[in-house]
């Protein structure tokens, strides 16, 4: 017969019953509640919670089959995989709030830093570290404490080995029947097997992402037009000043959310209008973003290339080759100057040369001496018309392409700019006042409600921004191209938001876009609900194509 074991610690005097009930059963919670954790927050339900999980029963019966030493090891082992797995749960619920997709152990910790970044310019400096420090103190603290749990448990299991054994076997045989039979509790299946569920999906997650490297690899090197000469290159649109601009988590939503389309479409209307009436004509439809909610390059990178950029890697794939993109056709002619205005970037940018922009104007470069309205560096009215004052408005001996980010509806969309007269705008100070009178982050971050409302205002913001400066210094020579990177995120678009975009083509010669009258697209500045809906993938080729392009692929 087996001896008993040991006590695992020195003698001391007893615990009270009363405290040692109460640190059996904070360990037992901590655990059990780590192995029944979802990853997503709406499905943080009690009855989640009510489960019968597999793996305590595997465990239980493991701690009391293994000796004292080993046992000790693997619950240990066991709790600080529970402590990590608990981490990347939340991780994911954070990213299927945010970005709409989860967390990928491969490519998404260095979004972890621009997430800090982004606390820092929402929140302020001093906030950013001291949560940085926090989460990485939280983090150890509940690696450590779920693995203090799962000893302390298995020390309870093994104290009273014949009850401990049987209550396994009865909870092992109860699993077995509610599985078997497909017993729920308010549609939750009762035998769960959750925790095995979400390292399946971390691995499965793993395995997609190297294979997808492989693959996009390959397909990165076909291109429709990567042979074409630069001489037949859009060539209808010779002698135009051809301007790509995107707009900061511009969205279908914004058009089609009842709380926030009201404003935003009576602004669309407005400036429709306005830009009849300054000679300019427009046509729109609705494209589906490689991205949502965040992760603004993956749009970029997507619109311009043909290709689908939905994650890190493709990104850094398709940056570091030579895939053809929609402003590098421009200056491969060598019948237009190249130039990006970025008012996002605040450090080296080595992407220009992929996008074939000759010449790019950061943050730092546009002149601003006003004050940061949350992350966005500077009002777009203030970047568009330092786009004016150093580029466009300059004389050239070729027409421009120019590739234009305005960020003013970057979140959490507090304090907004707001409109003043472009001849007071001077080096932005004009805009301490506005920024000093504004809406704090803190008081709209964490109200779904508040936060919409301001979104809709700096979407209307932005595009009356961007309409204005057209109908102030577009000419007749001038096609905007203009659309969203992405939707907002979750809290702002809805749990079940499509990732669609409005897109929109503008002009004063007729010409340019009765090239696009076989796309079907709504005329003015607010798509139609069933407007045509394109991958954002495919604009490149049927702008391209639109404009006379003639295609020459490269081989894979």
């Amino acid at each position: 017969m087996r001896t008993p074991e040991k006590p695992d610690t020195p003698a001391a005097r007893p615990r009270p019953p009363v405290l040692r009930w109460m640190v059996t059963g904070l360990a037992t919670v901590l655990v059990i509640g780590a192995l029944l954790l979802p990853n997503a927050i709406g499905a943080l339900q009690p009855d989640r919670f009510t489960r019968i999980p597999v793996e305590a029963i595997l465990g239980a019966a493991v701690a009391l089959w293994l000796p004292r030493r080993p046992r000790v090891v693997v619950a240990v082992v066991a709790g600080v995989g529970l402590g990590v797995l608990t981490v990347l749960n939340v991780l994911d619920m954070g990213f299927r709030e945010y970005l709409g997709r989860g967390f990928n152990l491969v490519l998404d910790w260095e979004l972890l830093d621009d997430a800090q970044s982004y606390v820092a310019d929402s929140m302020g400096g001093t906030f950013a570290v001291l949560a940085a420090v926090g989460a990485v103190v939280l983090v150890l603290a509940l690696v450590g404490v779920m693995a203090l749990a799962t000893v302390r448990l298995s020390n309870v299991l093994v104290t009273s080995r014949p009850v401990a054994a049987r209550g396994t076997l009865i909870a092992a045989l109860a699993w077995i029947t509610c599985y078997a039979l497909g017993l729920q509790i308010a549609g939750t299946p009762i035998a769960s097997d959750r925790a095995a569920d979400a390292l399946k999906i971390q691995a499965q997650r793993v395995a997609d992402t190297v294979r997808d490297e492989a693959a996009f690899a390959k397909e990165a090197k076909a291109d429709t037009f990567g042979a074409t000469p630069g001489a037949e290159l859009v060539p209808d649109l010779r002698g135009k000043d051809v301007i790509f601009t995107f707009i900061e988590s511009y969205g279908r939503s914004a058009i089609e959310d009842p709380i926030m389309a009201p404003g935003v479409d009576s602004t669309l209307a407005a400036r429709t209008k306005a830009l009849d009436k300054a000679g300019f004509h427009a046509k729109s439809g609705w494209l589906t973003s490689a991205t949502y909610g965040g992760s603004s390059w993956l749009g970029h990178s997507t619109f311009l290339s043909g290709l689908w950029i939905d994650n890190q890697q493709r990104y850094r794939t398709v940056t570091s080759g030579d895939h053809l993109t929609l402003t590098k056709a421009f200056q491969k002619t060598g019948d237009w100057d190249t130039v990006g205005v970025m008012p996002g970037i605040q450090k080296g940018w080595p992407e220009a040369k992929y996008y074939g922009l000759d010449k790019v104007y950061n943050a730092f470069q546009l002149g601003y001496k006003g004050p940061k309205f949350s992350w966005s560096t500077m009002p777009d009215q203030y970047a568009l018309e330092a786009f004016q004052r150093l580029v466009h408005g300059k004389k050239r001996d070729k027409p421009l392409m120019s590739e234009v980010i305005l960020t003013s509806s970057h979140q959490p969309w507090a304090p907004i700019p707001k409109l003043v007269d472009w001849d007071e705008l001077g080096d932005g100070s004009v805009f301490d006042a506005i920024q000093k009178a504004g809406k704090k982050p803190g008081d709209i971050v964490t109200d779904s409600t508040k936060s919409r409302q301001e979104y809709g205002k700096s979407i209307q913001y932005s595009v009356t921004a961007l309409t204005q400066w057209l109908e102030r210094y577009g000419t007749d020579d001038t096609v905007l191209v203009f659309l969203g990177d992405h939707q907002p995120i979750a809290r702002v678009s809805g749990d079940h938001a499509s990732r669609d975009v409005p897109v929109s083509i503008v002009a004063k010669d007729p010409k340019v876009l009765d090239k696009i009258a076989g796309w079907n697209w709504t005329d003015g500045l607010r798509p139609d609900h069933n407007a045509p809906v394109w991958k954002m993938s495919s604009f490149r080729d049927r702008f391209l194509t639109a404009y006379g392009s003639t295609p020459h692929p490269s081989k894979n």
